[in-house]
């Protein structure tokens, strides 16, 4: 009975582990679908036949030329021409305006800033008693209009002594009286002109000085045109090579009037740029050669003394002919000091002042006259290319006092 039972329990454990194998065999986990890639899957569609086939597409079919035979390669293309730089315009040449009788023509210009010293002296000498106050005006008149004292001293004696004498008392007579003392003071027996014929066959040699800031060489530029003006031919030397704005300045006057600019390497030696412009001058058989020097302080020994090192390294080819010494009108009686220093280091023979017309005192061109014992030869009387005019006693004087 015992092992019935046990029999029976044994079948029932057998029965029991098989029906739990299969329960969990049954309950095994399926396996997911792998999941979808981020990069799509193309898959390539199958044909369609019969009704379902599309219509062949005519497709544009192209040349032998443009398809290219097999080795052949095809043309390239040809870059585009470079277009080349068009070459710098030349400037028209200017036809200067005739020196004859420039101041002339200038004259108002110069009465506006003059005449006040003329007026005032007139209207003192017409005073009904010249006493001792008056002739002290006068004398005021002329010192501040910079004629310098011993010139204004010798005028003032000669007047009183010629009213004294003459009795002179109508405005006309005092105009003439007046006229003719100033043109005492002023000179009219010096040569003016400006010397530009060498006595050898060789050009004109002029050079051209001063401080900076008095306008040399815009005053040389105006030079060339006047001399241009004259039927001169002209070579310019530009010696400034401190400033290369100087040297460009200088070639644009020159290539208005057609004359070439003879330049050097900025910093240069100004000698040597000088001698290159003189023996090109020759060369080419100028009429005249203008030196553009560099602007210096009167005050400075060392740039003075390489003043005198340009004009010694010209005159190897030949004496200068001219040097002039251009002063600004406005500076007055300082003017006169840089005179001074200028006249040790070189031989001045003519005095240009600038900016004449800028200024009530008219006087400095007695005052440098008498300093210098050189003569004004010409004046400046504006900013124009040809308001550069040959001095003329008369004419000054003329615009001095009025009409």
């Amino acid at each position: 009975m015992e092992f019935v039972i046990l029999a029976v329990v044994i079948a029932a454990l057998v029965v029991a582990g098989l029906i739990s194998g299969l329960v969990v065999s049954g309950r095994k986990k399926r396996q997911l679908p792998p999941a979808p890639s981020s990069t799509p899957t193309i898959t390539p569609a199958e044909p369609h036949v019969g009704e379902e086939a599309e219509p062949t597409r005519e497709e544009p079919r192209r040349t032998i030329e443009e398809a290219g035979l097999p080795g052949v390669e095809a043309p390239a293309e040809e870059a585009p021409a470079v277009a080349e730089p068009a070459a710098p315009a030349v400037p028209a040449l200017e036809i200067p305006e005739p020196t004859a009788g420039r101041l002339v023509r200038l004259r108002a210009r110069l009465a506006r800033s003059q005449s006040t010293l003329g007026k005032g002296l007139l209207t003192l000498l017409s005073r009904d008693n010249l006493d001792e106050d008056t002739w002290e005006e006068i004398e005021d008149t002329l010192l501040t209009a910079d004629v310098g004292v011993t010139p204004t001293q010798e005028l003032v004696e000669r007047l009183r002594e010629r009213v004294r004498v003459l009795g002179t008392r109508t405005p006309e007579g005092l105009r003439t009286l007046l006229r003719e003392e100033l043109l005492t003071l002023l000179g009219t027996d010096f040569d003016r002109a400006v010397k530009t014929e060498s006595g050898v066959d060789t050009p004109g040699v002029v050079m051209v000085v001063g401080v900076n800031g008095t306008g040399k060489t815009t005053t040389t530029g105006k030079l060339a045109r006047v001399l241009v003006a004259d039927g001169r031919s002209v070579v310019l030397g530009a010696a400034d090579t401190f400033r290369a704005a100087a040297t460009e300045q200088l070639q644009t006057w020159g290539e208005r009037v057609g004359a070439r600019t003879v330049r050097g390497p900025e910093g240069g030696d100004p000698a040597s740029v000088a001698f290159e412009a003189v023996k090109e001058g020759i060369a080419e058989g100028a009429d005249v050669v203008l030196i553009d020097t560099a602007g210096r302080l009167h005050t400075k020994t060392g740039l003075m003394d390489e003043l005198g090192k340009v004009k010694r390294v010209v005159e190897k080819h030949g004496p200068l002919d001219e040097i002039l010494l251009v002063l600004d009108a406005t500076t007055g009686q300082n003017g006169l000091v840089q005179a001074r220093v200028f006249a040790e280091v070189v031989d001045i023979t003519g005095i240009v002042l600038t900016k004449l017309d800028g200024t009530a005192k008219g006087g400095i061109v007695i005052a440098v006259q008498r300093e210098l014992g050189v003569p004004v030869k010409l004046v400046g009387l504006g900013e124009g290319p040809d308001d550069l005019a040959p001095f003329e006693p008369e004419a000054f004087v003329d615009a001095l006092i009025g009409d």
